[in-house]
């Protein structure tokens, strides 16, 4: 088993070139398998409240639906690096508040930091929740949970003027003490560029090969989401199709009788008949 990972190393890899590993998970069983291919970075997204939960965007998730699942991962991994994402309005009332949340994170669900949505606006309150002692990784470029401010769901930093800005908050980021930058949808010469700028480890997702990770939403990447598929997902498995095959079949050997069969059923040792007579 590989040594449990840390802020440290992921500092370490981004100066050795090395580069970052990322995958969503949100239960037990998924974090497992995660974890026993060796990837760095597991996180805990608000994006289960479209995958798993059935909501429009990530803006109903909670703060306890957020911690139930960090905990089912905490207890399903080994060596990955654990980042539980704030949800919407978890930190954006206050600082105190923000730390309070923050550390439930790390307290109640074992994780070892938070990920918070937002640029040089956010600074303070990322300052302040990394002075209580709460590892933060930032996250810039189209965030989720105010795309609606953004003009939607599209790639940000296109002209001159934003992408300054994106630059910015990026650099203003690390100076607030963030110990990694996601970078979403943001035009492959930006992440570059930002990437150059600083110091800490950028994580790319939507934003082209010269971050220094990636991360994906893992029901993406294995086929198994399919009511939206973004253009920057490879697709390397399509297990809904193979699902929903394993299903139908399963209920086709159902109705037929052919399910269980003698190896699925239990027998027992004594004639069933003897009971009938007693």
């Amino acid at each position: 088993m590989n040594k449990k990972r840390t802020v440290q190393d992921f500092i370490d890899m981004k100066r050795k070139g090395e580069k970052i590993s990322m995958l969503t998970a949100y239960d037990a069983s998924f974090a497992a398998l995660i974890d026993a291919a060796n990837i760095e970075m597991i996180l805990v997204g608000d994006s289960l409240g479209n995958v798993l939960l059935g909501y429009d965007s990530t803006v109903p998730v909670t703060m306890e639906e957020m911690l139930h699942h960090c905990k089912a991962v905490r207890r399903g991994i080994n060596q990955a690096f654990l980042v539980g994402d704030m949800p919407f309005m978890s930190y954006q009332v206050s600082e105190q508040e923000a730390i309070r949340n923050g550390g439930r994170f790390l307290k109640e669900a074992g994780c070892d930091a938070i990920k918070l949505e937002g640029g040089t606006e956010v600074c303070d309150t990322v300052r302040a929740i990394v002075r209580a002692g709460i590892p933060v990784m930032g996250h810039i470029g189209l965030t989720p949970q105010t795309a609606s401010q953004l003009g939607g769901y599209k790639v940000q930093g296109r002209d001159a003027d934003s992408a300054r800005k994106l630059l910015q908050s990026a650099r203003d980021l690390e100076t607030a003490g963030a110990f990694s930058l996601v970078l979403e949808c943001i035009p492959t010469q930006l992440s570059e560029v930002i990437t150059s700028a600083v110091s800490i480890p950028t994580i790319g997702i939507g934003a082209g090969k010269y971050c220094d990770g990636q991360v994906l939403v893992t029901h993406d990447m294995v086929g198994m989401f399919e009511k939206f598929i973004p253009s920057f997902v490879r697709q390397y498995a399509s297990l809904a199709a193979q699902i929903k095959k394993a299903v139908s079949d399963y209920r086709t050997e159902v109705r037929e009788g052919t399910f269980p069969a003698e190896d699925h059923s239990f027998n027992m040792e004594l004639d069933a008949k003897d009971l009938l007579e007693e």
